[in-house]
């Protein structure tokens, strides 16, 4: 089939990879400017940098919506149009263009966790796996009949890191199995459970902000979440800055104060935790490794020289 891609970002970058490398004639790439976003300038692989190497003509867009893009589509005269990471909203008057319309690539296990940064909000969530959906686009968010899909487990100890290595790698299989259905005439695909339909909204800095009421076990993923190249998860000590690089539930039941700094347990330094944790039924979390407002990465041991005292939601 021709193909045309929209496309962003390393999501992007594999997916132009693998139809490259596939049967289709990819006959134009569409792709956002570069970004100074804090989440965008992660995984970053760039897009027209790839097609250009093909030969393969590149129209730099934020939103789709021009009629000069509308009529370079129409010359190109595609079978279908793949997106993947794709930022803004593509109108129905090119969505449905192509004769078989618009496969989109989506990094969850659709119906849930449509929108932005799904990886990070289900692992947040405590989810058992993730992955990669490819599915027929139509004028509702992420809601089309799904082409195909593939799922991973999340592990215990997995950061949201590790599940864009593992999800990264199903694009190719996921995007080029489903065109080969619909490049074989198939045309019934599987309808999207509604009632089990998220939407979830792009990461921001209020996002990454320790919330001390939150029990140590949302606490513990909140900080996986936000791994290293993602913005770290922060909280505030006598006023300054203190991000958390790495921590794990506590052992022991710890009760009191949300926020209280209270007991050293193995590597890390117990913080009280929960909305309830007067009770004493909760279990805290250890901290074990921070950075400082200046950029220094230490022990949690080493930076909490005495106990006592309190982590803070704000300044």
């Amino acid at each position: 089939m021709r193909v045309v891609m929209f496309g962003y970002q390393t999501w992007g970058h594999r997916t132009l990879q693998a139809l490259l490398d596939s049967e289709h004639d990819v006959v134009l790439v569409v792709t956002h400017p570069k970004s100074e976003h804090a989440y965008e300038k992660i995984w970053s692989d760039s897009v027209a940098d790839l097609a250009e190497e093909h030969g393969v003509p590149v129209l730099i867009r934020n939103r789709p919506d021009d009629d000069e893009l509308f009529e370079r589509l129409k010359a190109a005269d595609p079978d279908i149009l793949v997106a993947n990471n794709w930022r803004t909203w593509i109108p129905p008057r090119i969505f449905d263009l192509p004769r078989h319309g618009t496969l989109n690539v989506h990094d969850s296990l659709l119906p849930k966790y449509a929108g932005f940064s799904p990886l990070i909000w289900a692992l947040i969530n405590g989810e058992t796996e993730v992955g990669v959906t490819a599915h027929m686009m139509n004028d509702e968010l992420d809601a089309g009949d799904i082409v195909r899909q593939e799922a991973v487990p999340v592990g215990p100890t997995d950061t949201a890191t590790d599940l864009f290595h593992k999800t990264v790698d199903l694009i190719a299989p996921v995007t080029v199995g489903a065109l080969d259905l619909i490049a074989a005439g198939q045309t019934e695909f599987t309808k999207q459970d509604r009632s089990q339909a998220s939407f979830f909204h792009k990461r921001a800095a209020e996002d990454i902000r320790i919330d001390w009421a939150w029990p140590a076990e949302d606490l513990e993923r909140l900080v996986r979440a936000q791994s290293e190249p993602y913005p770290s998860a922060f909280t505030f000590h006598k006023g300054k800055r203190l991000e958390v690089l790495a921590a794990v539930v506590s052992q022991g039941r710890y009760g009191g104060t949300p926020g209280r700094i209270f007991y050293r347990e193995g590597e890390g330094v117990v913080i009280v935790a929960g909305a309830d944790a007067r009770t004493g039924r909760n279990h805290g979390l250890a901290i074990t490794r921070v950075r400082t407002e200046d950029g220094r990465e230490l022990p949690a041991t080493q930076y909490f020289t005495s106990m006592g005292g309190y982590l803070t939601t704000r300044p």
